[in-house]
């Protein structure tokens, strides 16, 4: 039912030695897939304003044997609020979270910011509210908005990808 995090990660390219943001952590699922996709190469950086869902995640990681995953505290609503250094990152994941962002012209500004020349973010997101399972209607980013408001930020479509029956996924890439 809901987007399974390993099998979307699988469909990103990940290579060894990448650098990769996870904004918006949350629980983690999606750090923790990227970070056994690096094979112990790399590293994840974990980024969300909830300082108990970090502690939670560092904690599973290191019991997991993940020792590529770093924590941050930090608000990606904002620019500059991941901390994260100008040009640092391959590959972005904001997954499950657009709908939550305030400020969704912050958050691609901060993605451009953050990734290196020709580098992607993973959106993965609802297609609807589906009667209170996901979001409120109201907060639904639809695909094509989404994909709107990072071209117009300087990015174009690399691919969509399957994210389960509920979500849609799309790579872009930064021009």
């Amino acid at each position: 039912m809901f987007s399974d995090p390993e099998k979307v990660i699988e469909q990103c390219g990940i290579q060894a030695g990448m650098t990769i943001a996870d904004l918006g952590a949350g629980s983690g699922r999606y750090s923790m897939a990227a970070a056994k996709a690096l094979a112990s190469t790399g590293k994840v950086y974990a980024i969300d304003v909830q300082k108990d869902l970090l502690s939670k995640l560092k904690n599973l990681a290191v019991r997991e044997g993940l020792y590529n995953i770093e924590v941050i505290w930090g608000d990606i609503d904002k620019v500059n609020g991941t901390k994260l250094r100008e040009a640092s990152i391959d590959l972005a994941l904001l997954c499950n979270i657009l709908f939550q962002i305030e400020s969704k012209e912050n958050i691609v500004k901060e993605i451009k910011r953050i990734l290196k020349p020709h580098g992607r973010v993973l959106v993965v997101d609802w297609t609807d509210s589906f009667g209170g399972l996901g979001p409120k209607p109201e907060a639904v980013v639809k695909k094509e908005t989404t994909k709107e408001m990072f071209q117009k930020t300087g990015f174009h479509l690399d691919r969509e990808i399957f994210a389960g029956a509920y979500h849609y996924g799309m790579i872009m890439k930064k021009l």
